[in-house]
């Protein structure tokens, strides 16, 4: 009987009514699987509930329906700081109010009419106390509605709201009170448009019983269906800001050939380009090109469905951070505007940076205030730079050990392993390496490296034994810059090699840099085309070893930024975000487990197509590709592959791990103390196993998969469409049982999350201080046929200083990655997510949810242990970081650590 008054979901049930014998049997064979499988129950709850709702109505003379009275609170969030125009429309609001235009409400039953056959809902009801309280300057205001209803109504499934208004409102959550199965909650955390702007009711699902579309409770499947028609458009017309929809484009937007012919970029994906697919805009083309969209530049905001947009903490902390990068760059640029000569002079001159800030000490006081006319800003940059205030840079954590780090090959092979960008390093399979390019088009490409050069550093071990004993690793960047390096070099100011870096083992845990393959596709004057560099034995070849490693770190920089920061995390989880919200409702388990996952990415990722990728945008002004850098992005495309984008296929390809069952994890590492994929490995086993609870839990039988049109649709809209120039590849994993369906959820979860964090959250900490990560290079090693050799002995510090980023491009690159390291104070970590406890209404899931907190929580403490751990010279030592950037938890600010949900920065 309990299991009717479950299904009925009313309280005077007390016996069992005269229902048909099939009926009854139905019930009772439930009720036994009950016992057994209560999630088989849960799968036939909403077949056997039609079937009572209608034996029902043919063979029980119901007594007419008695109405009672139910309560709904409305949560509203205010924002903390409103303009003069908003003021005044919100006083306008409450006056309407009181004159009928109001805020209206329905609520639907999870039942359906048994006469009309149509969703049961409730009569129409309006907030009744907007006008008293919508002046209020509390961050939360609950709103009151009553909802008469008959008692036959049955159990609310959904809601929706009407604003009739003129202004939006930011909808947090529903509660409905008065019903006998008790309160029932809808978390909404959605911007409620006016009728002005969108005619059509907003719904919102309860959080009680997440539902495959199948299971689908009768009297909601038609809103279901809906929403999700809504929020999928028809792929026509400009969007507009207040905007819910979710559609594709290629990459047309990044360059504007109406400015001229230095800002046309070539339209990436598609055949000839391939890329992943963005969020569509909808905007007109440009008039000089017409598959180029027009650009909405800054401070204006481009198109991202309306609840992808920051909210307002989030957009305070990165507008602040934005202003910081003005200001930290306008000293600067007023330097470089009269003065030609605006390299460092010198380290202690960059390290000023931190304990002075930007003041004007440059001997140009006078010629500023005369020629640009800025007495009173200029003053007040001033003192305020002197005072510690927006100008003054925070000291980077590279520094705050031992300031000399950088210029050591222990911290040079360290960072390899534990620094910003982790996952470059490969085993050394091959010696002499092998390029993979076409030969027909770059020529034999046969590497400089031989056995000699790197025998005297392995410890009495030949090349081919330090090999087979997992001695030697590379990272190899040749491939990646050598089709580029002729646009490259002939840009002004850049100058690039494609790079090799070879590390030996050494017995402690450390990697030691052996040799450095430095490669042009044809000799430039006064250069060779192939050279090799080896650590220094006297001074001249030890500034020589230094600008080797600043050649290193700025491929390296290039290829972390554009290929495995904005491209794998940023750039390839779009699709999966796009897809979620088109294909899978707000009621499905799937959709609920990815909510916070998503958060934020598509606002992200179009700042950065406005001021961060964009041609003259900040990665081009800042690194050495230049207006190549996301041609070089896309090349990098062509070779991803989304199932070995998990950490232990990861690891796995690149040789740093084998595959080995008896290991807690199924694979054993090369390098034992290697901290990015130790602390990694403990989160993403983590995240595995809560997806697999997760998942069991909704499809515990495989044809459930296979039969989820929903789920079904997502991932083949996510192939096909959003990632549609690699649709044919045979690579992409399947769907079709649980174990697939965890293993797909599991890498998506860890890309958005953990990787995003490692890749992310260290670029101020480690590249803050420029000469330890040089984003740009702007010239060539010297030898002895270079007119510039003899400068470069004479003074090798100068020349060395001359060849980083210039005190502009650095000053810019610090700001920017700055903010983009900075978490805000409304960030969610991995193992937290908003309303922690009424985000679905499975008790189960909330308890299997703690559980993965409290293993995160755990985690992080095993991390603290690590970084203790003398033994491993990593992340432990004299001068060393700990390696923190996989630690979960942080505070706002740049901490060098913390994992949020998502891809957020």
């Amino acid at each position: 009987m309990a299991l009717v008054k479950e299904i009925m979901g009313r309280s005077m049930i007390e016996k069992p009514p005269f229902l048909p014998s099939n009926t009854l049997k139905t019930i009772h064979h439930n009720q036994n699987l009950l016992s057994v499988n209560p999630v088989s129950v849960r799968r036939r709850i909403s077949v056997v509930k039609a079937a009572i709702s209608e034996d029902l109505a043919k063979f029980v003379k119901a007594e007419k329906p008695v109405t009672f009275k139910a309560r709904a609170v409305l949560t509203v969030r205010n924002k903390h700081q409103e303009d003069f125009k908003e003021t005044i429309v919100k006083k306008i609001d409450a006056f309407t109010d009181q004159i009928g235009r109001n805020v209206v409400l329905e609520l639907y039953s999870t039942d359906i009419d048994p006469k009309t056959r149509a969703p049961k809902k409730s009569k129409e009801a309006v907030l009744k106390d907007w006008s008293q309280k919508s002046n209020l300057k509390s961050e939360r205001v609950n709103y009151t509605s009553d909802l008469l209803l008959d008692s036959d109504f049955g159990i609310p499934g959904a809601i929706t709201i009407t604003n009739k208004h003129q202004k939006e409102f930011y909808l947090e959550s529903i509660t409905i009170e008065g019903f006998a199965c008790g309160p029932v909650y809808f978390p909404c955390n959605s911007w409620v448009q006016s009728t002005n702007d969108h005619p059509n009711p907003r719904v919102f699902f309860s959080n009680q019983q997440p539902y495959l579309p199948d299971e689908t409770p009768a009297g909601l499947k038609l809103l279901r269906e809906k929403e999700l028609r809504d929020l999928r458009g028809d792929g026509k017309g400009v969007r507009k800001l207040s905007d819910r929809v979710y559609d594709y484009d290629v990459y047309n937007d990044l360059g504007n050939p109406d400015r001229g012919n230095d800002f046309i970029r070539p339209l990436l994906g598609g055949e000839k380009i391939p890329y992943p697919r963005r969020c569509r805009t909808g905007r007109l083309p440009t008039d000089t090109d017409i598959l180029a969209e027009s650009r909405v530049e800054k401070p204006f905001p481009l198109y991202v469905p309306r609840d992808e947009q920051f909210e307002e903490s989030k957009q305070n902390a990165f507008s602040t951070g934005r202003l910081k990068a003005v200001l930290h760059n306008l000293l600067p640029s007023m330097v470089a505007s009269i003065s030609k000569k605006h390299d460092f002079k010198g380290f202690s001159q960059i390290e000023s940076l931190y304990s002075e800030g930007l003041p004007l000490k440059l001997g140009l006081q006078d010629d500023l205030l005369k020629k640009l006319r800025l007495p009173n800003l200029v003053t007040r940059l001033h003192e305020s730079s002197q005072g510690g205030g927006l100008l003054k840079y925070d000291t980077p954590k590279i520094l705050s050990k031992d300031k000399f780090s950088w210029l050591r090959d222990y911290e040079f092979g360290r960072q390899a392993l534990a620094g910003v960008n982790p996952v470059n390093i490969e085993k050394l399979k091959v010696f002499p390496p092998v390029s993979q390019l076409d030969p027909e088009i770059y020529g034999q490409q046969e590497s400089a490296l031989k056995e000699e050069h790197i025998s005297g550093y392995l410890n009495g071990m030949s090349v081919q034994q330090a090999m087979e004993e997992n001695k030697l690793f590379i990272i190899d960047y040749h491939d990646t810059y050598l089709p580029f390096l002729d646009h490259i070099n002939s840009l002004d100011g850049r100058k690039a090699y494609a790079t090799r870096t070879i590390f030996y083992l050494t017995q402690s845990g450390t990697l030691k840099p052996v040799a450095i393959e430095l490669s042009l596709p044809r000799a430039l004057p006064g250069s060779r085309s192939k050279r090799v560099v080896t650590p220094p034995v006297d001074a001249t070849s030890n500034w020589t070893w230094q600008l080797a490693k600043a050649h290193v770190c700025s491929n390296d920089a290039g290829v972390h930024q554009l290929a495995n920061h904005w491209l794998r995390t940023h750039a390839a989880m779009e699709p999966f975000i796009l897809s979620a919200h088109r294909q899978l409702s707000a009621m499905h388990p799937i959709f609920k487990l990815l909510d916070p996952h998503m958060r934020y990415t598509l606002e992200i990722n179009a700042l950065a197509r406005q001021n961060l990728i964009n041609a003259d945008g900040v990665i081009e002004q800042c690194f050495t590709p230049g207006r190549y850098c996301m041609e070089i992005s896309a090349a990098a495309y062509k070779h991803w592959r989304f199932d070995l984008e998990g950490l232990p296929s990861d690891l796995i390809r690149r040789g740093m791990a084998v595959s080995d069952p008896s290991q807690r994890h199924g694979l054993k590492l090369l390098i034992k103390d290697y901290p990015y994929a130790n602390d990694g490995l403990l989160i993403w086993e983590a995240i595995q196993k809560w997806v697999r609870t997760y998942v069991t839990r909704y499809y515990p039988d495989p044809s459930l998969v296979c039969n989820d049109r929903e789920l079904q649709a997502w991932y083949a809209e996510s192939i096909n469409v959003g990632h549609a120039d690699l649709r044919h590849e045979n690579w992409w994993p399947e769907l079709a049982t649980g174990d697939d369906l965890t293993a797909i959820l599991t890498t998506i979860i860890w890309l958005a999350s953990a990787q995003h964090a490692a890749l992310n959250f260290g670029q101020y900490p480690y590249g803050g201080y420029v000469p330890n990560r040089p984003p740009l290079m702007r010239r060539l090693i010297p030898d002895e046929h270079d007119p510039a050799y003899m400068s470069f002995l004479d003074d090798p510090q100068k020349f060395f200083l001359s060849a980083l980023p210039s005190m502009l491009q650095s000053t810019k690159y610090m700001a920017v990655v700055d903010t983009l390291s900075t978490h805000s104070p409304d960030e969610e970590y991995i193992g937290e997510r908003q309303q922690r406890y009424t985000w679905t209404g499975d008790a189960d899931m909330v308890e299997a949810f703690d559980g993965f907190s409290t293993e995160i929580q755990r985690i992080e403490k095993e991390i603290e242990r690590r970084n203790r751990d003398m033994g491993l010279k990593n992340r432990c030592g004299a001068g060393v970081l700990p390696y923190e950037l996989l630690a979960p938890g942080s505070q706002p600010g740049v901490t060098c650590r913390g994992v949020p949900n998502s891809v957020s920065i």
